[in-house]
């Protein structure tokens, strides 16, 4: 795990100078990925990080254990409200002339994308890029929102799954109430990972690392990939005709 945090701090140092930034921005939800990030990017960039807490009607104590990673690591950190930015864009839409049926996801989607927003616009203030903060185990079955978490520079943890990722936290210090905290995107009330995807990382992380899990669960994680796999790509770009 030593070689490991080292090879993820020289890499996101590399690859920030090669994209010309000073330094790396990244969202701090209070859980267990974005300290993971956090603990990275401040001894790649020591005077150059900057974590943004962004409570959208979420759970305060996500806002707390965010504010408690920046503390903990000494990475300087802001915070930006956006349930009433959240609000308004939830009215207006109501407001417009095109009727919107409900969907608890779709209107849940906008609050990452309101942050992918948010995290470029200090980003760009600052000139730094934009760690992203998912995993393995979240990328291959589509588990983020398009343009929204999923809209970031690097992705630092993308060849860790689950697992993986809470041992490097013990690793680096993280704290244990964070590590153990049940994972959420923060989408709506009591929501967790598991219960959202209908499996436990436990099933996810043996099925990608060995190929192991009853056929159900197979079945389930390649569903999930291949009808993910927009996600995964740019978008296509037509051919001119006879191309």
């Amino acid at each position: 795990m030593d070689a490991l945090s080292q090879h993820l701090i020289d890499w996101i140092r590399a690859e920030v100078t090669a994209g010309d930034g000073r330094g790396a921005v990244f969202g701090l939800s209070g859980g267990v990925d974005s300290a993971v990030v956090a603990a990275l990017a401040k001894q790649a960039f020591p005077h150059h990080t900057l974590g943004i807490v962004m409570p959208c009607h979420s759970d305060p104590r996500d806002a707390e254990d965010g504010a408690l990673v920046a503390h903990h690591f000494g990475v300087p950190s802001a915070t930006v409200d956006l349930g009433p930015v959240y609000d308004l864009l939830l009215a207006r839409l109501a407001g417009s002339s095109t009727d919107l049926p409900e969907s608890r996801l779709a209107t849940a989607n906008l609050k990452p994308r309101l942050r992918m927003t948010t995290l470029y616009a200090f980003a760009n203030q600052h000139g730094y890029l934009v760690l992203g903060t998912g995993n393995r185990s979240e990328l291959a079955v589509g588990y983020f929102t398009k343009y929204g978490d999923g809209g970031v520079d690097l992705l630092p943890l993308g060849s860790l799954v689950k697992s993986e990722v809470r041992e490097l936290a013990r690793r680096l210090g993280v704290p244990e109430s964070i590590i153990e905290k049940p994972p959420s995107a923060g989408l709506w009330a009591d929501q967790t990972d598991e219960s959202e995807m209908g499996l436990t990382y436990e099933e996810l992380d043996g099925y990608l690392l060995a190929g192991a899990g009853s056929p159900a669960v197979q079945a389930k994680v390649d569903a999930m990939s291949a009808a993910s796999e927009h996600k995964r790509a740019l978008p296509s770009i037509a051919p001119k005709p006879g191309a």
